[in-house]
């Protein structure tokens, strides 16, 4: 996903389970259910058009051109005119009678209600984030946006990529200003976020034409690319050139120094208190935010619990394939020998880059040959494999999926930090593709976007436990068709299944518990195979994305428990292509509205 989208849903969505309507239900025949669907789904597309309307960043993204040379409002004054559009559109809701509704307008009646009830919820928790950090923020998105997402096809197109280059200053002040009045609320980051936010900022000026570099900036860099496969005279090209660079110098570089320079005065007010508990009512956000991320009611003890028993018996699982390999030594031993041994790792340069990035795809495309085993439906989107971009490979996360656009215009992308190979054993990148591409994140999103079915906003639905427990369940679901056949690459799943299950225990421990950045890096170190760089990151992860990664292991074990009771009540009806569509063709879902779609499946199949 973006990090415009994940952010904003991370932070502003809460989840209320148990939606009810109390209208009292009344008959009604085919035709009148079907008009009233029709004019509520038509409601749906027109608000959705109306918020595609107002972001000039979600109209580039589904392939749109208009307002092609503009960013979105990122003040904070945007929150309180989303709630009062929230408040609005939940009064029209409200009066709708669901009883005058087919069962796939009920589903959307329920997710949008939820939806808007969330936002208002969550009001008080708004200002509870951090606007920059390592894992997202305007200060790497804006970068990341304009190469990955602006198309420049026309001459009118690359003046619209400098309009929008002029357009920084604005978002930039926004930002700032963002930060000012969390700051005012209390919420400050620790310190290490500011020294991996100003790196990648100072990274974005770097290059020509900020300096004397021998090398062009990614940014200048990606503008010439673009525009040299545009049909355009030699003059007309050094024309657009020379605009961009002036705006890179006159616009662009004076609002990242501006922003460097108040995250430097602000560092110096900061400290290294790592959870949530540290913020005003902290208790109260971080149960939310699992709430929000879990979709479920679990406490913060319990997910402590259920991330314990869970390593407890991975580890098991790993003694056994250290047997197999007739490794000698201890579990920690085979750590290490993991960690350490160059056959699980490609050089840390160019070629061995390259030979990452060529296996990744070769492991997608058998896995693609291989869906019919799996899938009754499969998406139309392509899936390519790319390096995360130098600018921000440092401080960005392992890997991540972009989706494709609506239109068919770019292809959805499975992005890979290779900045540190030592990070990227290649017993890990089987999982780790499957999770990403195919038949994971590429499967289920690509697959939302095409339906047919159902309306615009829920295709865009991003639930962490749906979507991410779908990921992981995604890494283990290859097996059952003969791949995983090297047992250093079967290591490699359960060691990703590992790290998430990890990842319950630290998010917990550090939130809830109050451990420190050190502790919770020293328990990843202690438990799993990881390379330090990686445990460093996750827990730094943690420590700015409160509960969000404790949301893989509980959706995987959601979907394992949906699936091992339709197995035992379907008996040799069970058809797991049939429960791959139950779970896909809706979109995502909160994890208790898909126990209740698949208890539904089962009825009519047993009925």
């Amino acid at each position: 996903m973006s990090i415009r989208i994940i952010h904003k849903l991370l932070f502003i969505s809460l989840l209320v389970l148990g939606v009810s309507c109390d209208q009292k239900e009344e008959n009604y025949s085919e035709a009148e259910i079907a008009e009233h669907s029709a004019e509520l789904n038509d409601y749906f597309e027109e608000e959705f058009q109306k918020d595609v309307e107002e972001s000039p960043m979600m109209q580039t993204q589904l392939g749109q051109k208009t307002n092609y040379g503009k960013w979105d409002d990122f003040s904070h004054l945007k929150y309180a005119e989303d709630r009062k559009k929230a408040k609005k559109r939940l009064e029209y809701i409200k009066k709708v009678d669901v009883s005058a509704l087919n069962e796939q307008t009920r589903l959307s009646y329920d997710l949008y209600k939820q939806k808007l009830e969330n936002e208002l919820a969550d009001y008080d928790f708004r200002f509870y984030n951090y606007p920059v950090n390592q894992m997202f923020g305007h200060h790497a998105e804006l970068p990341a946006f304009l190469i990955n997402m602006h198309r420049i096809d026309s001459v009118s197109d690359a003046e619209a990529y400098i309009a929008r280059l002029k357009g920084i200053p604005k978002v930039m002040e926004e930002v700032i200003g963002n930060i000012k009045i969390r700051e005012q609320n209390g919420i400050v980051p620790p310190v290490f976020v500011f020294d991996r936010v100003l790196e990648s900022s100072r990274n974005v000026i770097k290059g020509k034409p900020f300096g004397k570099s021998v090398e062009n900036s990614a940014l200048l860099s990606d503008f010439k690319s673009k525009i040299s496969n545009l049909e355009i005279s030699e003059e007309q090209e050094k024309e657009l050139i020379s605009k961009a660079e002036n705006a890179l110098v006159k616009e662009v570089k004076p609002a990242y120094e501006n922003l460097i320079s108040f995250l430097e005065t602000q560092q110096k007010r900061a400290n290294n208190d790592a959870g949530a508990w540290k913020f005003p009512k902290g208790d109260e956000f971080y149960a939310s935010a699992l709430k929000r991320t879990t979709t479920t009611n679990l406490s913060a003890e319990e997910i402590h619990r259920i991330g314990l028993d869970e390593v407890a018996r991975i580890h098991g699982e790993m003694e056994k394939i250290k047997e197999d390999v007739d490794f000698e030594g201890t579990l920690q031993d085979f750590f290490e020998f993991m960690r350490t041994d160059e056959q699980f790792y490609y050089a840390n340069d160019s070629i061995g880059k390259q030979k990452y990035l060529a296996e990744a795809t070769d492991v997608i495309n058998s896995m693609k040959a291989n869906l019919d085993e799996l899938f009754l439906t499969k998406p139309e989107a392509e899936l390519v494999v790319k390096a995360v971009e130098p600018f921000r490979e440092k401080s960005a996360g392992k890997a991540f999926y972009q989706q494709p656009a609506k239109d068919g215009s770019r292809p959805g992308t499975y992005y890979a930090n290779l900045y540190d190979m030592a990070a990227m054993p290649t017993y890990q990148l089987e999982a780790l593709a499957y999770h990403e591409g195919i038949p994971g994140h590429h499967m289920q999103i690509a697959i939302a976007q095409e339906l047919e079915e159902i309306p615009q906003f829920r295709k865009f639905s991003f639930y962490t436990a749906y979507v991410e427990g779908w990921g992981l369940y995604s890494e283990l679901l290859p097996k059952e068709i003969g791949f995983y056949k090297d047992p250093y690459s079967d290591f490699g799943r359960l060691a990703m299944e590992l790290w998430r299950s990890c990842r319950l225990v630290v998010d917990t421990g550090i939130h809830a518990k109050k451990w420190t950045r050190q502790e919770g890096i020293e328990y990843y170190k202690e438990n799993t195979p990881n390379a330090e760089s990686d445990c460093v990151k996750m827990v730094e992860r943690h420590i700015v994305m409160p509960g969000q990664a404790t949301a893989y292991k509980i959706g995987m074990n959601k979907i394992l428990e949906l699936r091992e009771n339709a197995e035992e009540k379907l008996g040799e009806d069970f058809d797991i292509r049939e429960f791959h569509d139950v779970i896909l063709l809706d979109g995502a879902l909160p994890l208790n509205i898909l126990e209740e779609k698949v208890d539904d499946w089962i009825s009519g199949k047993t009925n």
